[in-house]
């Protein structure tokens, strides 16, 4: 976080987002983020590439109602290498009432017609990007967290949930999240819970939404 002033009516502040060689530099005053620039074009040779349009895979349009977050371009490459962009989309990211179980489960009961995966790292490359993508696709979260549980030894039906979730991205791949224009007056925040939902380990599922004005942030 760079440099603020103090004024009558509050703080202004500068941000630097640095991302490996690439820096997003914001503030709520064009002078403080103008300063900022102008400091390190003279400390360092920094090329202005002008509004913010694509970052760390984020996509970044403007319209009168606000900022959309998406990853589309992101989310095509996903299909694409999975071969599913001639598959036909879902409606849900998971089927309703499906019951994944872990290895040791299927021990106990018999279960022999849900081999285990022979390619696990492709199983766990391709959660850890659905991971990476829930930041502007929150509505992907409850399906990637419950496939994320079987990452060290996945089944075929562990496989096939995963490639659900992607035929639903298919859907709508530009969908994203609306940072609305105007003023924030309020942070609220909402829960809920499934009690002992978990059938491997009898847990309660527990899940979250903060919205900051009328923006979702998390």
């Amino acid at each position: 976080m760079g440099p603020y002033t103090n004024t009558k009516q509050g703080f202004d502040i500068v941000i630097v987002l640095v991302y490996v060689d690439d820096l997003l530099i914001t503030g709520n005053t064009q002078a403080l983020v103008d300063d900022a620039q102008k400091t390190l074009h003279n400390k360092f040779k920094v090329k202005d590439l002008g509004q913010l349009r694509y970052f760390i895979g984020i996509e970044i349009l403007r319209s009168d109602k606000g900022i959309l977050l998406n990853q589309r371009k992101y989310t095509l490459k996903l299909l694409s290498k999975a071969r599913l962009g001639g598959a036909k989309p879902a409606s849900t990211p998971m089927e309703m009432n499906i019951k994944l179980t872990t290895v040791e489960y299927n021990s106990m009961v018999g279960n022999v017609n849900d081999p285990i995966l022979t390619n696990v790292h492709s199983y766990q490359q391709l959660i850890g990007k659905l991971i990476y993508l829930i930041i502007i696709r929150p509505d992907i979260c409850f399906a990637v967290q419950v496939l994320s549980q079987f990452m060290q030894h996945p089944k075929r039906s562990h496989w096939d949930a995963t490639l659900r979730v992607l035929r639903y991205l298919k859907g709508a791949p530009g969908q994203g999240i609306l940072l609305k224009k105007g003023s924030i007056t309020s942070l609220t925040a909402f829960c809920d819970s499934n009690w002992a939902a978990c059938p491997n380990t009898r847990r309660s599922i527990t899940g979250y939404i903060i919205m900051l004005g009328e923006s979702m942030v998390s």
